[in-house]
């Protein structure tokens, strides 16, 4: 650790802005705000409008668009500047997170702080940033052409990749906090691989939910409504039949709440499946932790149901699939080395 110090600091200041980044993007979502900046500067659009004629010039731009002409069409500039500060802040920081990954690179490389392992996963991770700030522009494209809203799968994909790359960050930190290797048990380490499949799944219907506004319907717990495990509007909203499950709201809230069963069945099963087991302290944290963290995010994910996503909500129980997911990245890292 003493030896990669400085490379360690970077890899997690990398995963503190991603969290950020997400946490924004949380609510510029659910603000309703991602589409209110309706072009892309690289350099020029890192500064929000400076004079009251640029933010004239920027919200008739927007009027040009489907949101505005559909859903907004009562806003005035004030309502405008409102929204267009969560996206121009999302887009910062993901610009601040690029100079942030690029430049100590550079430096790192150039002074010879990297081993050859940790370039090609630091190249890995520039090239998963870099594409993550390609999907965020894919993704508001597509909200910007007939219909007021991103598509749901484009959405799904700019977020996942952006928990992917945290968790690749967390990964390769780890590697260089804890280099020494150890004797493991490869069918607990292949459980919770597993288990890590099977949450980053449910991630990608949490966003086809939010992405679908499909946490506003159906808002009881435990049945879907009042006397009913399925609500029959699950298997009938989209033709054929298999669409209803990742493009019918009601089937993509269906997937993501009885998902949500399965990943705390899984992550208890590793629980007690490694109950009997010597573990090493780092192990024994990273499970409580996981443990701990999967029931917390359980009852978020139900009193957001229950509450029709109310803002501090949603914004918690994004935040609570970050921890879940750095907890399952960390308890299977001690499983691994």
């Amino acid at each position: 650790m003493k030896k990669n110090k400085y490379v360690v600091y970077w890899l997690l200041t990398g995963c503190f802005l991603i969290f950020v980044m997400v946490l924004v993007g949380g609510i510029t979502r659910l603000t309703h705000s991602g589409l209110s900046i309706s072009d892309y500067k690289l350099i020029h659009g890192t500064l929000p409008p400076m004079t009251e004629e640029a933010w004239q010039e920027a919200f008739e731009l927007y009027q040009q668009y489907p949101e505005y002409q559909k859903l907004n069409s009562h806003f005035d500039l004030e309502d405008f500047k409102d929204i267009y500060f969560w996206e121009w802040l999302h887009r910062f920081i993901g610009r601040f997170i690029g100079i942030v990954f690029i430049l100590p690179f550079l430096f790192f490389l150039f002074t010879k702080k990297l081993d050859k392992p940790t370039i090609k996963k630091s190249v890995i991770l520039l090239i998963m940033g870099g594409f993550q700030g390609f999907l965020g522009w894919y993704m508001v494209k597509s909200g910007l052409v007939d219909r007021p809203d991103v598509s749901h799968f484009r959405l799904a994909a700019h977020l996942t990749t952006a928990f992917l790359t945290f968790a690749y960050s967390l990964w390769v930190a780890l590697d260089l906090i804890y280099p020494t290797k150890k004797e493991i048990n490869t069918g607990i380490r292949n459980l919770i691989r597993f288990g890590l499949v099977l949450l980053l799944i449910q991630i990608v219907w949490g966003a086809f939910v939010a992405g679908l506004d499909a946490g506003f319907i159906h808002n009881h717990w435990p049945l879907m409504s009042d006397g009913k495990l399925i609500h029959e509007t699950v298997y009938i909203e989209q033709q054929p039949f298999i669409k209803n499950f990742y493009e019918g709201k009601s089937g993509v809230q269906f997937v993501h709440r009885y998902l949500a069963y399965v990943v705390v069945g899984i992550i208890t099963f590793i629980w007690f499946k490694t109950g009997k087991m010597e573990r090493t302290p780092l192990q024994e944290k990273g499970l409580i932790t996981l443990f701990t963290l999967v029931f917390v995010q359980f009852l978020l994910g139900v009193l957001t149901l229950i509450y029709a996503v109310p803002l501090w909500l949603g914004i918690a129980h994004q935040i609570g699939a970050f921890f879940l997911l750095a907890a399952m990245t960390f308890t299977l890292h001690r499983f691994t080395k």
